[in-house]
């Protein structure tokens, strides 16, 4: 097969991740290896981008700026909650390539991404302008089916089940039986964050915190939820409870709804799961109780984290590269598989993008604990290999040093277009 010449763009979208920027090296580095790549580019803010023509000019960076992609929190190119939402964006879409050659488009970004990466590509192919369209899946949420993990995931239950550990540390010294502690970590629709929150127990340890994991596909229920903090209490000198912000009631409804508020997606926006447990800790049980909500700060917590993930995550985005320019893929993205091996070992497959459902991934119910608020071996050797590691940081007066783009503009040739 003839490798198609022309110049490459990538993008990135959604909620950024620990090594989101990982696999954007990953591409980039992998793209200088092809001499039917031309020029190297990106576009700022996601799709956005690419329908306002803002593309900047990678290649132009340095290396050290590459390297430090690697250890570099946030999307380093700009990223976006917009999926293309009338045909006309399409055809911008595809204008933009045409008039810079984009023959290769590198996408990352999570489920929704890849569903409008298909209808691109789709279009692509019914007008005859040939191009390979991959997408590269990231989310800190776990969530995307057709691929084993995400990069992203490995990163954030690492820095959680690290947060459990100082926590308890904290509440040991000042609990006495009186004390509940609750954290409260991301994840909508399924509870693949609380659960990482596990990895902190040590090994035969099982009375070791958090000893209450709260998920979204378990329905709350008051009472139970009272015994079992009850029961921690009169163990334990204080009870650490881990909450997904997706709880949801025994009516299917979230816990902590924010009325009328929605994101660019539609999703309702939640917060306050943490505090909603509060309230009925303190006025059912009667004891103190504090709530914290990692939030953000879990994505983006590049000290914390975790090689492993960091290395699948640049190997993602290298090999989209491989199977668009060596490979002639399209319309496809690219897996994270386990190899059949006696140790966890990573390779990278390909999935089509009409077959990655916009669903989310649900936690195995195997995988969850009869009591519901905890979880079993399965779920332990599945998550422990993906936080192994530290990704070694640059330091500069005490403080991580991340990657500032030069961000040299490409000259815009089209008419602007409106959004």
């Amino acid at each position: 097969m003839s490798e198609l010449e022309g110049n490459c763009l990538v993008c990135q979208s959604g909620g950024p991740t620990a090594v989101i920027n990982a696999s954007l090296a990953g591409v980039i580095e992998e793209a200088l290896n092809h001499e039917c790549i031309e020029e190297i580019y990106g576009g700022l803010n996601g799709v956005v981008g690419v329908l306002n023509e803002d593309l900047v000019d990678l290649a132009a960076e340095s290396q050290q700026a590459i390297r430090l992609l690697k250890s570099s929190p946030g999307s380093a190119l700009g990223t976006c909650r917009y999926v293309f939402k009338k045909e006309e964006d399409l055809e911008r879409a595809l204008e933009v390539f045409k008039a810079h050659n984009i023959r290769y488009f590198f996408y990352i970004g999570d489920s929704e991404s890849m569903a409008m990466l298909d209808k691109l590509d789709a279009l692509a192919k019914a007008q005859g302008y040939e191009m390979r369209v991959i997408g590269i899946p990231k989310t800190i949420n776990n969530d995307i089916s057709a691929t084993d993990h995400t990069p992203g995931y490995g990163s954030m239950i690492k820095h959680v089940a690290t947060t459990v550990r100082e926590m308890a540390a904290d509440n040991e010294s000042i609990g006495e039986g009186d004390y509940v502690s609750i954290l409260e970590v991301q994840g909508r629709n399924s509870g693949w964050i609380a659960a990482g929150s596990t990895l902190a127990k040590r090994r035969d340890q099982p009375h070791d915190p958090p000893h209450i994991i709260l998920l979204p596909e378990i329905a709350f229920d008051p009472e139970k939820f009272v015994a079992d903090v009850q029961k921690v209490l009169a163990r334990e000198k204080y009870c650490l409870i881990v909450v997904g912000e997706g709880l949801v009631d025994l009516n299917g409804n979230y816990v902590s709804a924010k009325a009328s508020s929605t994101d660019a997606f539609g999703h309702v926006q939640l917060g306050g799961a943490g505090e909603f447990l509060r309230g009925i800790v303190e006025t059912r049980i009667g004891v103190s109780a504090r709530s914290c909500k990692l939030g953000v700060a879990g994505r983006a917590a590049t000290h914390n984290a975790s090689q492993a993930d960091s290395d699948e995550a640049y190997l993602a985005g290298s090999a989209a590269v491989v199977q668009a320019v060596e490979n002639g893929k399209s319309g496809k993205m690219i897996t994270l598989q386990r190899a059949e091996a006696d140790s966890y070992k990573c390779e990278t497959g390909w999935v089509d993008l009409a077959d990655v459902p916009a669903t989310s991934k649900q936690l195995p119910a195997e995988w969850i604990n009869d009591d519901g608020v905890s979880m079993n071996f399965p779920f332990v050797k599945y998550a422990t290999p993906l936080i192994q590691g530290e990704v070694n940081l640059q330091w500069e007066n005490g403080l991580p040093v991340f990657v500032n783009l030069k961000a040299t503009r490409i000259d815009k040739v089209l008419p602007a277009y409106e959004i």
